[in-house]
């Protein structure tokens, strides 16, 4: 068992914000990788980005100031894994993006 190993679970449903599932550390947090491995779901290791979100409650959504960083670990989950997030349609993303300076 390792007594320093701390883990997250993040939730999201393409709808709202992603929640914390579930938190834990040493052997809670072992469950929480073994669970993660089992399901075939990708594990992103921070140990900063660890510790702001075990600062959450379990069921509370990650703060705004998260968005952007969980936002990339998501899509960098999806694309690994050769699926897209629910309700997104590649379709709707013009490939081309014009910006006015």
């Amino acid at each position: 068992m390792n007594d320093d190993l701390t883990a997250v679970a993040l939730h999201y449903d393409g709808a709202k914000a992603p929640t914390v599932l579930a938190t834990g550390q040493s052997s809670l947090a072992e469950e929480i990788l073994a669970i993660a491995r089992e399901h075939e779901i990708p594990i992103y290791e921070n140990p900063d980005l660890v510790a702001l979100l075990c600062s959450l409650s379990v069921g509370n959504e990650i703060p705004p100031e998260l968005y952007q960083i969980i936002a990339e670990i998501i899509a960098f989950a999806f694309y690994i894994k050769g699926t897209l997030p629910p309700g997104f349609h590649p379709e709707s993303v013009s490939e081309h993006r014009h910006y006015d300076i």
